[in-house]
């Protein structure tokens, strides 16, 4: 039975724990989204393949009971953002990984513009400053449904708030791009 307070793990690691193939994707996309570990990843991967085990059942099954779930998994996906309207239950199985980690608050609030970079934006929402429909967030790894995107802001009493503050000034385009300007010191020569 376990211990009610000792919460269950929520994800699957992979079969094998050296595929050189499996580690380089991995690698990328820990790098990427700005992961804190890989158990980040695959509870991404889990949630992904409950998705598509449901999908896959749905697909096989033609009683009314089965419509009704499809139409419900379809409307599930489409408010988390992963699929279009009239989109079919054929459609999530051709989800992937990217589109899972590109529904996380932690990318978003990336590419809303409210961090530098993926690791300012997860320490911005665990250190509560990020804010989701008015409500304080501070999981990185959030699901952001499609109609609360627009509202990811900074919380009202939080100093970032402030368009002056000196992080929320933008970096130049070389340090965006990775590039970091090197002043050559003289080389002084003995005499």
């Amino acid at each position: 039975m376990g211990h009610p307070k000792k919460q269950r793990k929520k994800y699957s690691g992979p079969t094998h724990p050296w595929q050189a193939d499996r580690l380089k994707r991995e690698a990328i996309l820990m790098k990427e989204y700005g992961l804190k570990n890989k158990k980040e990843l695959w509870k991404m991967g889990s949630v992904l393949r409950s998705f598509k085990k449901q999908a896959k059942s749905l697909i096989s099954r033609i009683d009314e009971q089965a419509k009704t779930e499809k139409n419900l998994l379809i409307q599930k996906l489409y408010k988390l953002g992963l699929l279009e309207s009239g989109a079919k239950i054929e459609d999530v199985l051709d989800l992937d990984i990217r589109n899972i980690l590109n529904r996380r608050l932690q990318f978003l609030a990336l590419k809303k513009g409210l961090a530098r970079s993926t690791k300012q934006a997860r320490q911005f929402i665990v250190h509560e400053h990020i804010f989701v429909a008015d409500k304080k967030i501070d999981s990185p790894s959030y699901l952001v449904k499609k109609n609360e995107e627009d509202k990811i802001t900074f919380g009202p009493l939080s100093s970032f708030a402030s368009l002056d503050h000196p992080e929320r000034v933008p970096l130049d385009k070389k340090e965006l791009s990775g590039e970091k300007q090197v002043k050559e010191k003289p080389v002084e020569v003995a005499t």
